[in-house]
């Protein structure tokens, strides 16, 4: 049998190029099968539950503006005003504990604290009279304790750390004294108003944090009456308890 001669070697290129035309129009990537991780969501720290702490502060910004009204056998006689401003500030130490609710990065609840110190001070007037004579002065205002009932509500700016805000209700003992050429005598009153502030915490571990705060205090109005039964005399001024206190210190969650 005879072949032409130009068939073989068109038989042999053919097959030599059906791989490689097979290659070029069948390309197909490789497929990475490496398995996807699932995204986690960002952890959110454990604030909830009771805690009980203290802390160390200092009380300052007072403006208490001391004036008098003076009266006989009940009749007002006269009245002398801006006599002198008293500004109490000093160290002060607080016990407190409370409970808290946290909703995602949400963190709320009361706070109950008890609070004492040094917080005190004097100031010397003198008093002019009708007749032009003077009669020094002085007059000493002081803390005896102050206890608070805030509601504390908190935002979680990364697992560890919080920023709060607080309002409530504040409930102070003070004790007045009024200082003369003739003696001296000490009345203590109570006031009752109102406390806000801000705040930041940071959990050292599970059981325990630290924080640092400010607070402004202001329990309204008060009078206090200083009597002299012998002469059935009388002198009043209008006591205006208000300051405000930094303080640091330490929470530790039960």
């Amino acid at each position: 049998m005879r072949f032409k001669s130009c068939t073989i070697p068109a038989v042999v290129l053919a097959a030599a190029l059906l791989p490689v035309a097979a290659q070029a129009g069948g390309y197909v990537a490789p497929v990475d099968t490496t398995p996807i991780a699932p995204v986690e969501p960002a952890p959110v720290g454990t604030w909830g539950g009771a805690y009980g702490g203290v802390s160390l502060g200092y009380s300052f910004g007072a403006d208490d503006e001391v004036g008098l009204d003076f009266f006989e056998g009940g009749e007002r006689a006269f009245r002398r005003t801006d006599l002198t401003n008293v500004e109490i500030s000093g160290p002060t130490v607080d016990l407190h504990a409370g409970y808290r609710w946290q909703r995602s990065q949400w963190v709320y609840g009361p706070e109950l604290a008890i609070e004492g110190g040094s917080v005190d001070a004097d100031e010397d007037f003198t008093l002019g009279f009708a007749d032009g004579s003077t009669s020094d002065g002085n007059v000493e205002s002081s803390v005896n304790y102050i206890a608070s009932l805030v509601f504390k509500a908190g935002y979680l700016v990364n697992p560890q750390t919080m920023i709060y805000g607080a309002a409530g209700v504040t409930h102070g003992d003070f004790d007045y004294k009024l200082s003369g050429s003739d003696g001296s005598a000490t009345e203590g009153y109570t006031a009752q108003g109102y406390v806000l502030g801000l705040g930041v915490e940071r959990q050292v571990n599970d059981r325990m944090s630290i924080f640092a705060e400010y607070q402004y205090r202001d329990f309204g109005r008060e009078d206090v009456t200083f009597t002299d039964s012998a002469t059935n005399s009388s002198a009043v001024t209008v006591a205006t308890p208000k300051h405000q206190n930094v303080k640091m210190g330490i929470n530790f969650n039960f």
